[in-house]
């Protein structure tokens, strides 16, 4: 008899993972690209692997130190990292490494032309910086940044395997950089949801959890905020976050006379944070692109929706309709906002989107994130062979449901395929294939009938057993007569 679909997290039991990085979770800088990291690697280590993380080392950091069991080494600044990483991985230390997972934050670090052959490497990407460079550097640099992130990467990675953190940033890669190589979505994991959602506040009251730099836009918030205000008696908003826009965005806020709606408390943490959050009826986010919407699904567990732009990133986090509402002109945003809180005043509908926001977010666990990119790593490493020729269509997958056939033990399926089994009902997420494929797929395996069709991005976000949770109200025409 065939072994069953196995655990990836535990097939990298006695592994040596190595993970490029330009910062750890101890920076002060770090964000959430380097919780995501870290909340994946330390679920592998528990599983038996050993993680060494390379990162760059901020003043007062110490070079080496272990932070929850993963193996944390620091050298050079935010551009000398780069060289001091190529020095490292050219030197005997890392000879033993069974897998390398390179994590692109803009400037890759081309670990190929470092690291030994025959050595699999795992870009990892949350988003593309090509529009970014420009506000941060001047033309001559932001050149060079999208140059070495996209032509020169594409040439130096060549096909290696490339996990991305939602479709909108693999729809990035193909587009913008145009990757060739299969690209594998590995969503954020999010807080445990709590049970009951707590107490609203009695005023309608809008949390945005940010940090405060340009890209972000906050500025672009309060202008919509004047026309909100103005609409709904007793509006409060709350800012949750620090950078260097704080000082301009106060200012602003004083300008279009918002300071007494307005609120700038400024870095929390987070405990204070998701108090201030969880008393909301509503979130926002004005960012032009995201990677992932995390302070949305973040939200969305404590019962709170969003409304937003429909932009890469956001619109995959975003169940438009239920768990928010999206639009697409920025300057429709403060119409959108006014809708949303007439409408959430309404203590039944408000209860209504509460349960929808936290089963969205209930399908984002940190252990599920774990098993699908330790599943790319052991894929990567293994080139275990699936039956039938998926390589082909390495951006499509299948959705498959069946009756569950006796003895089924999901032998035969890649590791990077998902499987749900009920008992009674097994459902499927197979990567790489269409609909024909995957019913060829499914005879081989014993299966001679079930439901297909091709998945869409909420079934890559949710999981094989799908997105449980339907609209509520119409965004367009507003159903629920707000």
């Amino acid at each position: 008899m065939s072994a069953p679909h196995r655990s990836p997290v535990a097939a990298l039991d006695g592994r040596h993972i190595l993970v490029l990085n330009w910062r750890d979770v101890r920076h002060p800088q770090a964000g959430g690209a380097e919780l995501y990291m870290h909340r994946i690697a330390t679920r592998w280590v528990a599983a038996g692997a050993r993680v060494t993380w390379l990162a760059a080392q901020p003043e007062g950091a110490s070079c080496s130190e272990v932070v929850d069991g993963v193996e944390v080494h620091r050298a050079g600044g935010a551009l000398t990292l780069y060289p001091r990483t190529a020095l490292r991985l050219l030197g005997r230390r890392f000879r033993d490494v069974d897998h390398v997972v390179d994590c692109q934050n803009g400037i890759p670090f081309f670990s190929p032309l470092f690291v030994a052959t025959g050595v699999p490497i795992v870009q990892l990407v949350h988003h593309v910086h090509q529009d970014q460079f420009a506000t941060r550097f001047g033309p001559v640099l932001a050149a060079v940044g999208r140059f070495l992130e996209g032509r020169a990467a594409r040439r130096v990675y060549g096909l290696r395997p490339i996990a991305a953190v939602s479709p909108s940033t693999r729809q990035e890669l193909r587009r913008r950089l145009r990757f060739r190589s299969a690209i594998s979505v590995v969503p954020n994991g999010t807080a445990p949801v709590p049970d009951v959602r707590g107490p609203r506040d009695p005023d309608p009251t809008l949390a945005v959890v940010s940090r405060l730099v340009p890209h972000k836009r906050i500025d672009l918030l309060l202008e919509q905020l004047v026309a909100v205000a103005a609409a709904v008696p007793g509006l409060r908003v709350d800012v949750v976050g620090d950078g260097p826009e704080l000082p301009r965005l106060r200012a602003m806020a004083d300008e279009l006379g918002l300071g007494g709606t307005v609120t700038f408390h400024g870095y929390q943490p987070d405990a204070v944070r998701d108090e201030v959050l969880g008393r909301a009826w509503l979130t926002t986010v004005t960012s032009a692109a995201e990677g992932w919407g995390c302070s949305v699904v973040e939200a969305a567990g404590l019962g709170v929706p969003t409304v937003a732009v429909r932009v890469p990133g956001i619109r995959d986090s975003v169940v438009d309709g239920s768990t928010g509402w999206l639009v697409d002109d920025e300057r429709e945003l403060g119409e959108a906002m006014i809708r949303a809180l007439r409408l959430l005043a309404d203590e039944s509908a408000a209860e209504r989107v509460t349960d929808a926001c936290q089963t969205w977010a209930r399908c984002f666990t940190w252990d599920r994130s774990a098993g699908l990119l330790a599943a790319v790593l052991v894929q990567a490493a293994d080139g275990t062979p699936a039956p039938g020729d998926r390589s082909a269509r390495s951006d499509i997958t299948t959705v498959a449901r069946f009756r569950r056939p006796a003895g089924w033990t999901g032998a035969g399926l890649r590791v990077t395929d998902e499987a749900r089994d009920d008992g009674e009902v097994v459902s499927l997420l197979l990567h790489g294939c269409d609909e024909v494929d995957a019913a060829g797929t499914l005879q081989r395996l014993g299966v001679d009938s079930a439901e297909l069709r091709l998945a869409d991005r909420y079934d890559l976000l949710a999981g094989p057993a799908g997105v449980p949770v339907a609209p509520l109200i119409d965004p367009v025409t507003d159903a629920a007569g707000v």
